[in-house]
């Protein structure tokens, strides 16, 4: 996303990002909690989860170098209803709440850029409820490998099933047992802590209509320049 804003409103950013590197399993923020940062990641993905008074939780969204965490502050939020954990070791610019808040209320590229993604967020967040309801794990888990593979340059997943299952909510046995059939059928090996992706065609031919659905919208927004999308100022 950083990319694609225009060079003059990228230098009035630029001082105030920091480049940091988040940990496998580090929570950015927890339910009640204040937004002080939103992060844009570069090689990091980050797991958004709801949380229930149980302690239960699951997937709701996640976040890549396509986009930014910390929504909420642009659209009248402060405080988190929800978690956020990296779920891919990696880096992500670091921004204080109060210069991006500032940056969107000027009005430019940034603004529509920022909404734009808040839209393709929702349409995520949505789809992957649908999904969660009506779909098998072994679809939800094609869903979860495939978003996480386009984020990142390996087919190489390194997550053990006890951390895909809570992920995605679901017991620890249903994603072993879905694995092991994605695994006969030549699509994926694995061994603890680590899935490796050998059949990406056989991967999506079993993944549910959801993961397409979230990618050709991201792709779409993206596609669309600023001024054609949100219309010109002039």
């Amino acid at each position: 996303m950083l990319t694609a804003l225009p060079a003059a409103e990228l230098r009035r950013l630029a001082p105030h990002l920091e480049l940091i590197p988040l940990r496998l399993g580090e929570a950015l923020y927890r339910p009640g909690e204040q937004f002080q940062y939103a992060h844009f990641p570069t090689t990091a993905i980050v797991s958004l989860r709801c949380v229930l008074q149980s302690g239960a939780s699951a997937e709701i969204a996640n976040v890549g170098n396509e986009g930014v965490l910390g929504i909420s502050l642009f659209l009248g939020g402060s405080k988190s209803t929800g978690s956020a954990v990296v779920q891919t070791a990696g880096f992500a610019y670091r921004i204080n709440a109060h210069w991006l808040q500032q940056e969107f209320n000027r009005g430019g590229i940034t603004q529509q850029l920022l909404l734009r993604y808040a839209h393709a967020m929702t349409v995520q967040i949505g789809q992957t409820a649908s999904c969660n309801r009506h779909h098998s794990i072994e679809q939800q888990l094609c869903r979860w490998l495939l978003s996480t593979l386009d984020r990142q340059p390996s087919q190489e997943v390194i997550m053990t099933h006890e951390l895909v299952a809570s992920i995605l909510g679901v017991r620890r046995e249903s994603i072993t047992a879905a694995a092991g059939k994605l695994q006969r059928a030549g699509i994926l090996s694995y061994r603890r802590g680590q899935i490796i992706v050998t059949g990406r065609a056989g991967l999506e031919a079993a993944a549910c209509e959801c993961y397409t659905v979230i990618k050709d919208e991201h792709r779409r927004l993206r596609d669309i320049p600023p001024d054609v999308a949100f219309g010109s100022c002039g």
